[in-house]
């Protein structure tokens, strides 16, 4: 009886449908994971640089503009205290973890993929507003900084479509019928979403041209 129960579960995958692996979306999460935790990392180095030596000059400090420095100095680059760089350093091994269990066989629930969304959700949520600091409060773009936003981005679109292809928030039906139009798409949302960032950074902070004057 505990066996039957246990197979009815509506959060326990179905054995009885086929079941392909998203391979695709596993090697994006791996890839992007690394990106991120890399950016993430490098960065932690810098910040532990400057507490060491006030001196120091970090690495990323391209110009006036594309900058670090004034980033990691600022309370926006410690908004719980401690650096944010550790948030990605810990917190972009996740996907790399799923990325890597998924081609070794692993299958989740469907609560386990909507945890894992939320968590993309919360990091968009908190990239943009690590956008609108860096832009209208700092008035500098973070080279590393940049890279984290530009993997978060597609992390969450993709992550977000996979679940409802698989109808893992509910209303299978309903969702399917929603990513088999927005499925093709995701990269038109990722680039656009992309666009908008280079469009608030040049109109406040004419980016392009002190992009260039910088080469």
């Amino acid at each position: 009886m505990l066996a039957i129960g246990l197979c009815n579960n509506a959060d326990v995958p179905d054995q009885t449908q086929e079941y392909r692996r998203p391979i695709a979306l596993a090697v994006f999460l791996i890839v992007a994971g690394v990106i991120g935790w890399y950016s993430s990392f490098d960065l932690t180095l810098e910040r532990i640089q400057t507490l060491i030596n006030p001196a120091y000059k970090p690495t990323c400090d391209i110009s006036p503009l594309v900058t670090c420095g004034p980033n990691m100095a600022s309370w926006q680059g410690s908004l719980f205290h401690f650096p944010n760089p550790l948030i990605g350093v810990a917190c972009f091994v996740a996907p790399i973890v799923v990325g890597v269990a998924i081609l070794a066989g692993a299958r989740f629930a469907k609560w386990f993929w909507v945890l894992f969304n939320l968590g993309f959700v919360l990091a968009l949520v908190f990239v943009i507003w690590l956008i609108s600091q860096s832009i209208f409060s700092l008035g500098t773009l973070c080279p590393y900084c940049m890279i984290v936003w530009s993997v978060v981005i597609p992390l969450f679109w993709y992550v977000t479509g996979y679940n409802l292809k698989e109808g893992h928030f509910g209303n299978r039906g309903a969702s399917r019928e929603i990513a088999a139009l927005v499925f093709p798409w995701l990269w038109t949302l990722v680039l656009l979403s992309y666009l908008v960032v280079v469009v608030i950074a040049q109109l406040r902070l004419d980016a392009i041209t002190s992009i260039i004057n910088s080469l």
